[in-house]
């Protein structure tokens, strides 16, 4: 409220970014005088159902969140502005996505969470596009359009009623992180029945401080009383995210099984108060810490790393040693990770690191069709991404073999891709 108080009494002039969360009904017009200097527009959490046709006269717009309103369509008005390239409508009522609403400089597109069953061919028609979320809908196909977008990094389609991935997408040259669980495709081969985990009475847990808190849920220390264990315990949220469902992710986390890259779980909370889902987890060692944050606005599908970020190339060689060896081993299992990101690898200063996150993950076949080697290729083209990070900021003379291992795995030939046990043997040799 004091925000839009300070925008209707003229003392945001200049402004680059406004945020605006006050329950909202209508655009408020005064935003328009700000259309000399506006790049960022954030009406999040409000309860917009509509915005103003001539929304194009925020020439400078980039970037517009409005997520958590009551939008049942994609306003056509989105096309008309020039520059806007990341639009983000998540949790809505969107049924109906026109063709106009798509502006040509489209490259971040998130409609997560709404009630979308199609969407236009016109989606293949812009180049840029890098990054589409769309979890959490009714979708039973895309566009085959999208074989036309060669740039497109991210997709996220869980959650939706898809029969089977189509050849195209499994061809994309660019396609890195892909996540489709709690999809029908997905779910004819997912593991079912007793997987072994102990069940822990939520009794028997003592929750401590807050560890972290994601997309799908919290983390908490805790001791686990019986055997007086210090472990991590987390509570997962009952929502829908960007990734697709906190019960899937749960699920691929008791079905990754035992790695040294991994982080153990130790059980199955039952019994919560509430009724909500969490695992017990092994308590990881402080000394570990992210080994990137977050993508930004500007950075899109890339990871942010310190400026002064610096490793050497033991460190380098043992860390892609250690993540291609639990990429396999998750392969193996009939998973991929979907998320195989600096931001989702945790590691000490020796190259130690752990693999977390499977909000992303998704099963395929265990068997080796073309379509398990594809979607195993694709998250290579992950670990090349992460690889060639890891090397700009290396220290001293690197190996030609680790050079081309690196550019092998992001080769626009999907299938041309080395496998993980391939990678693990060039590794070794180096």
């Amino acid at each position: 409220m004091t925000t839009l108080a300070q925008l209707k009494a003229g003392q945001l002039a200049g402004a680059t970014r406004l945020d605006l969360a006050c329950g909202l009904t209508e655009f408020p017009r005064e935003i328009f005088e700000l259309a000399d200097s506006l790049e960022i527009l954030n009406l999040t959490g409000n309860a917009l159902t509509s915005l103003p046709a001539d929304l194009h006269r925020l020439t400078h717009l980039r970037v517009l969140f409005c997520s958590d309103n009551a939008f049942t369509e994609l306003p056509e008005c989105l096309g008309q502005c020039a520059k806007l390239s990341m639009i983000g409508f998540k949790a809505n009522r969107i049924s109906h996505v026109p063709a106009a609403a798509l502006p040509p400089q489209l490259r971040w597109l998130i409609l997560t969470d709404n009630s979308i069953s199609q969407l236009p061919d016109e989606l293949g028609q812009r180049p840029l596009l890098q990054k589409l979320m769309l979890a959490g809908n009714q979708l039973t196909h895309l566009p085959p359009s999208l074989a036309n977008c060669a740039n497109l990094e991210l997709i996220r389609i869980a959650s939706n009623r898809l029969t089977h991935l189509p050849d195209w997408l499994l061809t994309l040259p660019s396609l890195t992180w892909l996540a489709y669980a709690g999809n029908p495709v997905e779910m004819a081969v997912t593991v079912t029945g007793d997987d072994g985990t102990p069940n822990i009475p939520w009794s028997e847990l003592e929750l401590g401080e807050v560890l972290g808190e994601g997309a799908s849920g919290i983390i908490h220390k805790a001791i686990w009383k019986p055997q007086a264990l210090p472990v991590a315990v987390k509570l997962y949220k009952g929502t829908i995210t960007s990734d697709g469902s906190p019960q899937h992710e749960m699920h691929a986390c008791i079905a990754a099984g035992l790695h040294p890259n991994l982080i153990k779980v130790q059980g199955r909370v039952i019994e919560h108060p509430q009724g909500q889902a969490a695992l017990v987890m092994s308590l990881i060692d402080p000394s570990y810490r992210n080994l990137a944050a977050l993508p930004s606005l500007a950075s899109c599908t890339r990871d942010i790393y310190e400026p002064d970020t610096r490793f050497s190339l033991d460190v380098v060689l043992r860390m892609a040693r250690r993540i291609a060896s639990v990429a396999a081993h998750l392969h193996l299992q009939g998973i991929t990770h979907g998320d195989l990101y600096g931001h989702n690898i945790l590691w000490n200063a020796t190259g130690d690191c752990l693999l977390a996150d499977f909000g992303a993950a998704s099963f395929h076949a265990t068997t080796d069709t073309l379509e398990s080697r594809a979607l195993q290729r694709i998250e290579v083209r992950a670990f090349g991404v992460l690889l060639g990070e890891l090397l700009e900021r290396g220290e001293g003379a690197v190996s030609e073999d680790l050079i081309e291992l690196q550019k092998s795995c992001c080769q626009p030939d999907v299938l041309a891709r080395p496998s993980f046990e391939e990678i693990e043997g060039v590794l070794s040799s180096i």
